[in-house]
């Protein structure tokens, strides 16, 4: 069939030749359209046959002027060969949009309060729909699994293209998997999501379109992984590959021709030893060579691209070689630039909030800002969704604390008891969430899936000061020198260090909570700091009390382990027992040797992974997953609450969001490649 191509201007002088080549429906009105295999969104012929109409193509009319702000992207061919052969045809929700503008936004610092900004312009292989049940395409065109869960297959689109124009093909995804995921030199152990109850997965590519996963054991989960993580499922073997000792034998002398150390440090100064996919670019980290490079940063499928990247923030422009395009033909995404701001003073980033300085943001704003949020909408000129939580504020006790004395004392089941118990969950919810939560223990799976037995969610959850302050004297806690505060056991002094970050958890949460804990003779201190300097403390073992939320739904279990796997999380979220998790990791021969609840819970979760998703013996596991956690208080929750979500009223197509999560990786279920601005 052949294809007409317009040029952005023409488009929009000739609508009767461009858009309305093929129906501008929405979802608001499909305009008798029939739906597609997947929800809001079309494979190309699918969308043709169903609307009657051949595509036009159209692009943005300043895709070259920001194509040249690309470092080391050649001039653009034409749209045509640009795009794969079958682009995703996005429905937008309620308009076809106008190209321009800039997405602006707030982050903390870099890698520190970004998710939310790098799931704007996040693909991976599949992702949910809006509904949060059903996965659907992106990147991969389609997907297959065999009988057992044990070999799942992509599809991959014919003539996709990375930011740059170089080809993308099934090799840049077993590029990833073997020579990145699987390279000690970069990371020194496999993550969680390659491995399948704890053995590796091996990769085929039979032809540039087809990538097959060859997984040891059962995991059907392995597909929610691709569908919810940052972490991407491919990585450019045309530029990375040339560092890459293991495909360019001569990559530690061209490594070092452009000023690096050998090809390891220059796939580290390009992607990092971590698969967060917003590690400072070399633009940053090595800005005195950054002239004499090849490229400033990683060539990308997602929807935009790196231009600058500083210590203040972070500018990007539309990638012109994207994979989508709307209803009409024109090239997603609509919005020409994105800008993101770095703040680290919670204050100073709420008031640019209230003063409708920023576009979209809800990473870092809590339920505690809602009201001032609320009141100055109107003058502010945006709207607020108040949404709920699939996380859970949480408070854990580190298992494996330095200090001996307190190590002991953490790991005491009677003690971890009592503090749960002091804490007054009501009071909590009516004070910090304004009576707009449920107050709960610990929910390791939220929402409940039905193996979960309701009394796990009121465990050790009741307000009963008197009850707490008797556990604790029944482990030798006592008021020794007589300044209202306990010891340890041994006699040793004892205050809790409750540093927190709202990036986790809201800071009236953990003054209450350690307010609670002081009157039952348990000395605490509060003080907030950035998520750099939490995460630091956590990784390093040096965190008295971990302070995050914690929780997922089940099909986040089903793809990663490491909730339930000590130390009960990455490094991004809510973790402790970090020994324990190292003789684990180890096989014993570091750390710290766990308890028999802790290894049990390690164990479930992988053979809960490979049982078939609602089996009885998927049930059985499920059920004990949660009395091992719940029961042993692994964490100590708090009050199911809503979190705001703000947009900017200039921010069309932005729809109703059913959860304020990063489990569902926060916009990327509502496609934020069709958002487009007013002015």
């Amino acid at each position: 069939m052949k294809r007409i191509l317009l040029t952005g201007v023409a488009a929009l002088a000739l609508p009767g030749a461009a858009l309305a080549n093929c129906p501008a429906i929405t979802v608001a009105d499909m305009q008798g359209v029939a739906a597609g295999a997947f929800p809001q969104q079309y494979e190309l012929s699918e969308f043709e046959a169903a609307a009657s109409c051949d595509m036009a193509f159209s692009e943005n009319p300043a895709a070259g002027e920001l194509n040249a702000r690309i470092k080391g992207n050649p001039d653009l061919p034409p749209l045509a060969e640009r795009l794969p052969e079958e682009p995703l045809v996005v429905v937008p929700y309620t308009s076809v949009g106008q190209y321009g503008g800039t997405l602006d936004v707030l982050s903390n610092a870099t890698e520190a309060g970004t998710s939310d900004f790098l799931s704007v312009r996040h693909v991976n292989l599949v992702r949910y729909s809006d509904d949060l049940q059903t996965i659907v395409p992106n990147i991969a065109k389609s997907w297959t699994w065999n009988d057992d869960y044990t070999q799942l297959t992509f599809k991959l689109r014919k003539g996709h293209k990375w930011s740059d124009g170089e080809p993308f093909t099934s090799a840049d995804v077993k590029f990833w998997h073997d020579n990145i995921m699987l390279d000690t030199n970069i990371f020194e152990s496999p993550k969680d999501y390659v491995l399948v109850g704890g053995e590796k997965m091996t990769v085929e590519t039979p032809d540039a379109e087809t990538v097959i996963f060859n997984l040891p054991a059962p995991k059907p989960g392995l597909l929610v992984h691709f569908a919810t993580s940052y972490a991407q499922g491919f990585q450019p073997m045309h530029f990375l590959g040339k560092f890459h000792p293991g495909i360019n034998p001569d990559a530690d002398a061209y490594a070092q021709s452009l000023g690096f150390e050998n090809g390891y440090d220059a796939i580290k100064a390009y992607y990092g030893n971590s698969d967060w996919t917003d590690t400072p670019s070399p633009m940053l980290s090595r800005p005195e060579i950054v002239g004499g490079l090849p490229k400033a940063t990683v060539p990308t499928l997602e929807s935009h691209i790196y231009v600058t990247d500083t210590t203040e923030g972070r500018h990007l422009v539309a990638n012109p070689y994207f994979h989508q395009v709307d209803v009409t033909g024109q090239q997603l995404p609509y919005i020409s630039e994105q800008d993101e701001v770095y703040i680290n003073d919670n204050e100073v980033r709420i008031l640019k909030l209230v003063n409708g300085e920023v576009d979209y943001k809800s990473q870092s704003v809590r339920l505690e800002s809602a009201p001032l949020l609320l009141e100055n909408m109107e003058k502010g000129d945006y709207s607020i969704q108040l949404k709920p939580t699939v996380g859970m504020p949480a408070f854990s006790f580190n298992f494996t604390a330095e200090n001996l004395a307190k190590r002991e004392v953490f790991q005491n089941f009677d003690f971890r008891h009592a503090m749960s118990i002091a804490i007054n969950r009501d009071e909590l919810n009516e004070v910090a969430y304004f009576g707009q939560g449920i107050p709960s223990q610990i929910a390791p799976f939220n929402p409940a899936p039905d193996f979960v037995d309701p009394k796990w969610e009121s465990f050790a959850s009741e307000f009963d000061p008197a009850k707490a302050n008797e556990l604790l004297d029944g482990i030798g806690m006592k008021d020794v020198d007589g300044d209202g505060f306990r010891e340890l056991p041994n006699g040793d002094k004892i205050v809790l260090a409750m540093n927190f970050s709202t990036q986790g958890i809201a800071g009236k949460v953990v003054e209450l909570v350690g307010q609670y804990w002081a009157d039952v003779g348990i000395q605490t201190t509060v003080k907030e700091v950035t998520p750099d300097e939490y995460r630091s403390a956590q990784s390093s073992n040096k965190l008295d009390v971990g302070l995050w939320q914690y929780g997922a739904p089940l099909a986040i279990h089903l793809g990663l382990n490491t909730f339930f796997r000590v130390p009960f999380g990455t490094y991004f979220e809510h973790r402790t027992g970090m020994l324990w998790a190292e003789y684990l990791d180890s096989n014993g021969a570091q750390g710290v040797e766990p308890p028999e609840w802790v290894k049990e819970l390690a164990s479930d979760i992988d053979a809960f992974q490979s049982a078939t998703p609602g089996s009885a013996e998927s049930q059985t596991l499920g059920e004990e997953l949660v009395a091992g956690f719940v029961g042993n208080l692994a964490m100590i929750g708090t009050v199911k609450a809503p979190e705001p979500i703000y947009a900017s009223n200039k921010l069309q197509n932005f729809t109703e969001f059913k959860t304020w999560s990063y489990e569902y990786y926060r916009t990327y279920p509502y496609r934020a490649t069709q958002w487009w601005l007013t002015e």
